[in-house]
């Protein structure tokens, strides 16, 4: 039998028995054998880097005898080795898309069945689309919006809870200790900490410091997508905390302050956006540099 295809089915591990036979009475095959047990341990993405090589070609260099004879034979391994290596890879290879978003930066994601995904800033997002047909599963990092397509089962994935619908739009924020779910149509399922709440069109479930909350969504899509923060009866940290995240500056505040917030303030312009949130409260800022701001009480 040829030896190449003798090669390619061993490394399948698909030999019939007479076959086996022929592939241990090829020259050279208790050397492949030991070439893909050092190749079972690159398992991996396609950007593994194969380090052994060199380490292959010096148990080669045996005081450099027949060198032509040497080169061919360390070509020949090599390529069983990376031949190896890419049958592994290939077989147990997932196709991971992953998405990664910084300040100011927001991401429109269309998924395999058509699902939209609107990235927020400072996200994070990845989902195996080599088993999306099966199983719509996806984890999220910070904030999304999405508008599912009907089907099977749609799983959203964070550190504090799971979000389960089978087609709907909704926002998912998990960030800081905040877990809030925001439902704008149909109906969306939420685990957490052992429990399942329905969350509604037009309701909201919010998990912080442990404690849970449910409230109406009078908007039909989150603010932020329209590059705004809004904010009904915050604390005013929180606030500062959103401002600082938008604008990535660091702002000094009275942090005894027991003020709470009603308003909003926009993504694109900081004096303007400075001027929302103190002049309700009675407060005055200053800009030192493009990363720094001072906010004062009115009678500082």
């Amino acid at each position: 039998m040829e030896k190449e295809y003798l090669l390619k089915k061993w490394l399948n591990n698909d030999l019939s028995e007479a076959e086996a036979k022929a592939f241990k009475a090829i020259e050279g095959s208790e050397l492949y054998k030991e070439i893909i047990e050092e190749a079972q341990r690159f398992k991996g993405g396609a950007q593994e880097k194969v380090a052994d090589f060199e380490f292959l070609q010096s148990k080669l260099k045996i005081k450099k005898k027949k060198t032509v004879q040497w080169w061919n034979l360390a070509t020949r391994i090599a390529a069983v080795f990376i031949l190896g290596i890419g049958i592994y890879t290939y077989l147990d290879r997932d196709q991971i898309n992953t998405f990664a978003t910084i300040t100011g930066q927001k991401e429109l994601i269309t998924l395999p069945d058509n699902s939209i995904v609107n990235l927020n800033e400072t996200s994070e997002l990845f989902y195996n689309a080599s088993k999306w047909e099966d199983k719509r599963v996806l984890n999220l990092k910070g904030e999304a919006f999405f508008d599912v397509e009907k089907g099977k089962r749609f799983d959203v994935i964070t550190n504090q809870g799971t979000v389960s619908v089978l087609g709907t739009e909704f926002n998912v924020l998990s960030r800081e200790g905040v877990f809030k779910v925001s439902c704008y149509e149909g109906l969306v399922q939420v685990a957490y900490n052992n429990n399942l709440v329905q969350v509604p069109a037009g309701t909201e479930f919010t998990l912080g410091s442990g404690k849970v909350l449910k409230s109406d969504v009078s908007l039909s899509q989150p603010t932020w997508l329209n590059n705004m923060s809004v904010f009904e009866n915050a604390a005013f940290k929180n606030v500062v905390l959103e401002l600082e995240d938008q604008y990535q500056v660091k702002i000094q505040f009275p942090t005894d302050t027991t003020m709470s917030f009603t308003g909003a303030f926009e993504h694109d312009d900081l004096e303007n956006a400075l001027r929302s949130i103190t002049q309700p409260l009675d407060m005055t800022y200053i800009i030192r540099n493009d990363k720094e701001v001072v906010i004062r009480n009115g009678h500082e």
